[in-house]
């Protein structure tokens, strides 16, 4: 048992160092462009709502705190706590996928969605500044959904991961002496809050 949960996390490693360079890369072309066009991405920044991105990182921090909580419980054998807490994680994360949804329409309203045809930016609400071209704000909107779409992404494998663990957990198959997919699950959740962060 113990070889295999030190294989399991060993891997889930690996996999994590891999994901860190993937979500490295992405956040290098953000930095690149916003030192390339640092006006054309302020712009675009202004449009954002920081009220839903601060209350959606109060969310992931809470559900870094519930998963533990849910390893913990699965660590010690409580099952009916591991079991709420799981639960409790999953509600979290359908909470920040939801908000995240609410700013994507919000985008699709305001025709803020990089794409033949569906971008166009109100000059007449908020006209371009000196040296700032729509295809600069564009740019900015396509990283931006980009980062946000591959987290959320990543968000829902593991709101399925959680609910083969509640299943499990709900027919006791996690033991003090065996709870290796819930350490590694957890792994994996504190990575996408990280990188939300």
């Amino acid at each position: 048992m113990e070889q295999q949960r030190e294989a399991g996390s060993i891997g889930m490693w690996v996999f994590l160092v891999t994901e860190i360079m993937f979500f490295g890369g992405l956040f290098m072309a953000y930095l690149l462009y916003r030192y390339k066009y640092p006006m054309g991405f302020a712009m675009a920044s202004n449009h954002l709502q920081w009220k839903l991105g601060a209350f959606n990182t109060i969310v992931l921090i809470f559900s870094s705190l519930t998963m533990a909580l849910a390893v913990y419980y699965a660590q010690t054998g409580v099952r009916k706590l591991q079991i709420v807490f799981l639960v409790v994680t999953m509600i979290l994360g359908a909470t920040f996928l939801g908000v995240k949804a609410v700013e994507y329409y919000e985008k699709y309203q305001d025709n803020l969605i990089p794409v033949q045809g569906m971008f166009h930016w109100n000059q007449e609400e908020t006209p371009f500044k000196p040296g700032v071209t729509e295809q600069q704000v564009q740019m900015f909107y396509w990283i931006y959904f980009a980062m946000t779409g591959l987290h959320a992404l990543h968000m829902i494998i593991g709101l399925g991961i959680m609910s083969f663990l509640v299943y499990f957990a709900w027919r006791g198959r996690y033991t003090p002496e065996y709870h290796a997919p819930v350490e590694i699950s957890g792994l994996y959740w504190h990575f996408v809050d990280i990188v939300w962060i």
